[in-house]
């Protein structure tokens, strides 16, 4: 454990998804997932919004891993200055997932739940400073490019 804040996630910049249309024999959870993303098109539009999923924000209030790890499950939409380099705001659903912290108290957890989208900006300008965030738009022609070549349907790209 070298940080005091873990993020991880996937991100699908919304400009980048061609087609809307969700496949007919799409398991429940990835039809859940394109709808919300279909949601967050819709609220957010294309330009400069990027969608995070499958995504943690975990706090260590000690220096062992196995106490006083507070772990968030995040999902939602983060929005990028016209340059698309610095963020400006997130909106996020935040949940409590896990936590090994026996004096954690509700409005402990409350206060974290609030500070996940600073969190999530500050780690997501991290991610634009890496390149990161032109490589996922990369990945993501590269799909778009494999399925129109073959005729294949991959729905939302994702």
């Amino acid at each position: 454990m070298n940080r005091w804040v873990d993020i991880t996630f996937d991100c699908v910049p919304l400009r980048s998804i061609g087609r809307l249309d969700i496949p007919l024999d799409a398991s429940p959870r990835y039809r859940a997932l394109c709808e919300r993303i279909k949601d967050a098109m819709e609220r957010h539009g294309l330009l400069n919004s990027y969608y995070l999923h499958n995504a943690h924000c975990t706090y260590h209030l000690t220096n062992r891993d196995d106490l006083g790890m507070i772990r968030f499950r995040f999902e939602g939409t983060v929005l990028t200055d016209s340059a698309d380099v610095r963020t400006e705001r997130c909106d996020l659903r935040v949940e409590l997932a896990s936590e090994t912290c026996d004096w954690l108290t509700q409005p402990v957890v409350d206060w974290l739940r609030e500070s996940v989208p600073r969190s999530v900006a500050v780690e997501f300008d991290r991610y634009i400073e890496a390149g990161d965030l032109e490589q996922a738009r990369q990945r993501l022609v590269k799909i778009r490019e494999a399925s129109d070549d073959s005729g294949g349907f991959v729905g939302m790209y994702l």
